[in-house]
């Protein structure tokens, strides 16, 4: 698989070199990256080369699509250019890694839902993959080996806690679609009632019921702005509570629960793996349509009623 990287040099919250490290860390060598500005460009093929990645660089996707043909496309830019990216590969017949959230407009009136069938609707009739990258859901097995198994139908709480780099609003697009793709990975399809929020430029706590098919979750998601790695992270059910401890010169990743502590698998590399794996084997990745499609809807819902700038 040869795989092409847009906005992999994001400096503000972006993760696209690291998607791309995993990429090529699993047989699907990065072969071109697309920047903004050459220097931009240039600047991140450079960085891309610690990883044993050594790809041309380009401002043009016409041009580098056209030269690289790559099968696959990773969509790491901002959230504001995923859709334009999302149709042009659509069209283009590749297959996508699209960072989340999926696709975003500030605008209110814009129809999220008519966005995503346009893009599924294109792929679908080229059979292509399509998965967003939300990786949290994959640390959930890990989870369970620190605080048992899990029974959705006893869950009667969800916490998490985040901390992005960005503030004000942009924290909800930035953290929250993890805390809902965990939510529908253990709960499946759900709707939000009882919405509330308490918002300010460095935290928001967001409240409300998660109603599933058989029952409903009271969910408190609170993101607290932190600028400095290792940036908390923290999530469990009916108060089992994990935290996230971040090695900075390994940048080795552990859970700890209690007195507990389990050393994990990136789940950023483990998204990555599920995406190549479903393309080699033509199924539905788990970060798929359905998924994506309910993660936006309620992202957009709660975004919405957040009355801060």
């Amino acid at each position: 698989m040869k795989t092409a990287i847009i906005g992999a040099g994001r400096n503000k919250s972006g993760i696209g070199q690291y998607i791309g490290k995993y990429f090529q860390k699993n047989r699907a060598s990065v072969v071109s990256v697309l920047g903004t500005t050459e220097k931009t460009a240039r600047k991140t093929s450079s960085i891309l080369t610690q990883y044993g990645i050594n790809a041309p660089y380009y401002t043009d996707f016409n041009c580098m699509m056209k030269r690289e043909r790559p099968d696959a496309v990773i969509i790491a830019s901002p959230a504001l250019t995923h859709y334009e990216y999302l149709m042009k590969c659509v069209k283009e017949g590749v297959h996508i890694f699209c960072e989340k959230p999926f696709v975003w407009q500030h605008k209110s009136d814009i129809d999220i839902n008519s966005l995503l069938n346009n893009i599924f609707e294109t792929a679908e009739s080229n059979n292509l993959k399509i998965a967003m990258n939300s990786q949290w859901p994959f640390s959930l097995p890990y989870y369970e080996q620190l605080c048992g198994p899990m029974d959705s139908q006893k869950v009667d709480t969800f916490f998490i806690k985040l901390s992005p780099m960005v503030s004000g609003k942009e924290m909800i697009l930035e953290s929250v679609p993890h805390a809902l793709s965990i939510l529908y990975t253990v709960f499946g399809d759900g709707e939000i009632g009882n919405l509330s929020i308490e918002a300010g430029k460095e935290k928001i706590k967001t409240t409300f019921h998660y109603t599933f098919i058989t029952g409903y979750c009271e969910v408190i998601i609170e993101l607290v702005r932190a600028i400095l790695p290792p940036r908390s992270f923290s999530y469990g059910f009916n108060d089992k509570i994990i935290h996230r401890i971040l090695d900075l010169d390994t940048y080795d990743i552990s859970f700890k629960y209690s007195d507990n502590i389990l050393m994990i698998k990136d789940p950023l590399e483990l998204s990555v793996q599920d995406f190549i794996s479903a393309v080699r084997e033509k199924r539905e990745p788990i970060i798929g349509k359905a998924h994506i499609k309910n993660n936006m809807s309620l992202l957009k819902e709660i975004y919405d009623c957040c009355d801060i700038m």
